[in-house]
């Protein structure tokens, strides 16, 4: 159902190698690859002098050397957080050991919406539900350095707390896990929310900026059309839902048989949160029923 996304999985970025990807901003990709994330996750440095440094990444030692030597003779005055999962912020406590530099994001890790009775967060391994940041950076928020401008813009759905970085001098945005060029987004409740994540993609489709610098895999070189591209996968999804159910009564892992085809086995997990994510909110407009909340364990049916 994706296939009309042009994906780009030709990356030939190598580990620990710094590359400079936009006007001002230097890659450095983490040795970390998986279903999940890619070849790895991406650490972005925005400045030159006197930097700042986006999503520092896994806890992995090399990767924090890595970094490091990038930015030697240079002082780093900025750590930033897209959002809380482990393979973005593992790092940070290292890097900032080593630089003194605060941080910054929107807020700690935390559910999309209050829990249901025995219900745990999805990607509870996943969260880093012991940071908070220095700074804490409201939606529309500036944070300057030296030759650079980032403007906070909140972009919840992956994660509640998720926030992409507008770079104003390159015409750029670093969109964290919300635009991936490899793939498409996990939204798993309770961490993240569907409709949180449609309306993030239609606030980032609004702007200006075409460049979008993802979380995991190569730039986005016109940023605006692939998010046209998720909101219609989004649009097919939910038909295809709404379709599966015209054949009665079914459970998630029933709907992610009639819909998902060739699906790798080590995302057939996450293929389930995704469709709850759907379920949630078509239950919610009254699309969907089920009995109670919308839940992974329930049984869902058409009006």
């Amino acid at each position: 159902m994706a296939e009309d996304i042009p994906f780009d999985r030709r990356f030939d970025a190598l580990p620990g190698v710094v590359e400079e990807v936009a006007l001002g901003v230097r890659r450095v990709l983490a040795p970390n690859p998986g279903p999940f994330t890619f070849t790895g996750t991406c650490t972005y440095i925005v400045g030159r002098g006197e930097v700042a440094i986006i999503d520092p990444g896994p806890d992995d030692a090399s990767h924090v050397a890595a970094v490091l030597a990038a930015v030697s003779g240079e002082r780093v005055t900025h750590l930033m957080l897209t959002h809380t999962h482990r393979d973005h912020s593992g790092a940070l406590a290292a890097l900032q050991a080593a630089t003194g530099a605060p941080t910054y994001a929107e807020g700690p890790h935390r559910a999309a919406r209050p829990l249901h009775a025995e219900e745990t967060p999805a990607l509870d391994s996943a969260g880093d539900r012991a940071f908070l940041p220095d700074v804490a950076l409201a939606d529309g928020a500036r944070v300057e350095g030296t030759g650079w401008t980032l403007t906070a813009l909140a972009t919840p759905g992956h994660t509640a707390n998720h926030m992409a970085f507008v770079l104003e001098q390159a015409g750029a945005i670093f969109v964290g896990d919300h635009v991936m060029g490899w793939s498409t987004t996990v939204v798993a409740p309770p961490d993240g929310s569907m409709n949180d994540y449609i309306e993030s993609l239609h606030r980032l489709g609004e702007r200006p900026e075409t460049v979008y610098l993802p979380g995991h895999g190569n730039v986005i070189a016109q940023g605006p059309a692939f998010v046209e591209r998720f909101l219609r996968h989004r649009q097919s999804r939910e038909t295809a839902i709404l379709r599966a159910l015209e054949r009665g009564p079914r459970s998630i892992p029933d709907i992610v048989r009639a819909i998902y085809f060739g699906l790798d086995p080590r995302l057939a997990g996450a293929a389930g949160l995704s469709t709850l994510a759907h379920l949630e909110d078509l239950v919610e407009r009254g699309d969907v029923l089920t009995e109670g909340p919308a839940l992974r364990t329930g049984l869902y049916r058409l009006p």
